[in-house]
This record gives structure tokens, C-alpha cells and sequence, in this order.
């Protein structure tokens, strides 16, 4: 039950999903959740077609229909198994990502939990999938599950580069290390493109080092040289980590997010979760 500990008091959350086998982690890890938590969660799922599409192809909308309603029939059988209450919502519309998102505002939700495509769809994500639209968007926590990743709460890495943003997730993940007593390893990382900034990038994981301190903490500091998103991948495998906390640029970096930002690769490309804070 440490997750529970882990992710703090959580009220909502919605599971988006899309029926694939990619969405299968998000899907254990959405149930386990509301399962250790005692609370609800609402599955989403978006069937991307357009007005046209959906009145000349009306039988192949109905046939994704179908599917996706004997998808939700099998999470609410796992969710009974666990004693989780499980709503269901499906929409019609070209533009999935604004479906997720008005959803959770309505719903007001704590975090969105998406799954994630294999990384050979590594140029897809890149160019503006659902997902990326959706973490740039989102009006809370989102996290995003490997098909075979499951969050054991042991091993957390902050991806830190010292701005606003990267600092509400040092706050989260020494909030989190701080709930949950079977953090063992709390790492924080910051990546130098060019070896005269390593002395910055130090002094940002020094900074982490004593706000975890503070806090009854102990922080590993890694201070490394490199390409940013490499390195933090590399680093989150090399350590077995099996959570990765980062934080989101602000809404007018959306073209910048949609053409590859360092978070939209970590997330793209990491072997574990990644818990995006805004």
C-alpha cells in the first residue's frame, strides 16, 4: 500500500486510455491506486474521429464504439475484483486531447494517468501525440506509465535545471520521499550541455541536496555533462529508478514542448514512469 503514501492524498483521478496494450501499465497502476486510496476512478476514452468520418463511416464509429465499451465491461470486472467503483466516459471528436483535459476539469480531477506508446514511436511523440498535448495542457499531475512499468516507490529521480517549473517538482518529489518510508534512494540530477556550466548545474543539486536535508532527508546529488534527456534516461536505468519528477514549462512553450522538449524525450524515452508536475 506504500503508493498510496507515495502519491499523497488524492482524491480523483482519471485513467485515459486506449485500448491498447500500451495503456496496459496505466491501467494496473490507475486501479492500484484508487484501490490503496479508497476512491473512484473514471476511464476515458476518446475515439478520434471527424465529422465527415463519422457520418459516412457511421458503421466503423459504431464497431470502435463497441470496442471500446467491452474494454471498459473488463477494467470495471478488474476494478470490482478490487473493490474500486469505476465510471466510464467515451467521446466522439478530432481533437482527443481536448476532450481529456475539458473532462478533467470537469470532473476536477488530482492526476491523469496515460500509458505510452513503445519508443519506436519516438518521432511521433516528438511531433505532437495526445499525450504531449495533454501534459502541456493538463490542469493537474500527469502521469505516464510504460506498458511494463510498475511503481514500486523505492527509487525517485528529480530532473532538476533550477527554473520555476523544475522547482514545483523538487518540492513534490521531497514531498513524496518524505510520505512514503520505502524511499531508499531520492537522486537529484542536473545535466550541464557544456562542461563550463557544470558548476551551475552542482550548485542546483547542492540546493536539492540541503532542501531534503531539511526535510530528514538524504538527497544524492548528480551533477553531470551532456545531452540532458540522454543523461537523465541513462542515469534513471543505470539506478534501477522507477520513478522520474519533472516539471512543465508553462503553456507558452507549447510549440517548443511539441517540438521536443527535454521533458517530452524523458518521457518519450524512459524506462519508468515519469510523474509531470505543473
Amino acid at each position: 500500500m506504500h503508493r498510496r503514501h507515495l502519491m499523497g492524498e488524492i482524491k480523483r483521478i482519471m485513467l485515459a486510455t486506449d485500448g491498447s496494450e500500451y495503456s496496459r501499465g496505466a491501467e494496473r497502476e490507475a486501479m492500484f491506486i484508487a484501490s490503496s486510496c479508497g476512491i473512484d476512478v473514471t476511464v476515458m476514452q476518446v475515439l478520434e474521429v471527424n465529422p465527415e468520418f463519422e457520418t459516412e463511416g457511421q458503421a466503423q464509429v459504431e464497431l470502435m464504439e463497441f470496442r471500446a465499451r467491452d474494454h471498459f465491461d473488463r477494467i470495471r470486472e478488474c476494478c470490482t475484483h478490487q473493490n474500486v467503483e469505476c465510471g466510464s466516459v467515451i467521446r466522439r471528436t478530432n481533437k482527443p486531447y481536448e476532450a481529456i483535459i475539458e473532462e478533467a476539469k470537469r470532473l476536477e480531477v488530482d492526476v491523469i494517468i496515460m500509458g505510452r506508446r513503445g519508443r519506436t514511436g519516438l518521432r511521433k511523440i516528438l511531433m505532437g501525440s495526445v499525450t504531449e498535448r495533454v501534459i502541456a495542457y493538463a490542469p493537474c499531475k500527469v502521469l505516464i506509465v510504460p506498458k511494463d512499468a510498475e511503481i514500486r516507490g523505492e527509487q525517485i529521480l528529480i530532473a532538476t535545471d533550477g527554473s520555476e517549473h523544475a522547482r514545483l517538482a523538487e518540492a513534490e518529489a521531497i514531498s513524496m520521499a518524505k510520505r512514503c518510508d520505502k524511499v531508499r534512494n531520492l537522486i537529484a540530477m542536473c545535466v550541464a550541455r557544456t562542461q563550463d556550466r557544470k558548476k551551475w548545474a552542482e550548485e542546483n543539486v547542492e540546493r536539492v541536496r540541503k532542501l531534503g536535508e531539511a526535510q530528514g532527508l538524504k538527497v544524492t546529488p548528480l551533477a553531470v555533462v551532456g545531452r540532458p534527456y540522454h543523461e537523465i534516461v541513462e542515469a534513471a536505468s543505470r539506478e534501477d529508478a522507477d520513478f522520474i519528477v519533472v516539471g512543465r514549462i508553462g503553456r507558452t512553450g507549447l510549440r517548443r514542448i511539441l517540438m521536443g522538449s527535454v521533458s517530452e524525450k524523458i518521457v518519450a524515452l524512459a524506462p519508468c514512469s515519469v510523474l509531470i508536475i505543473r
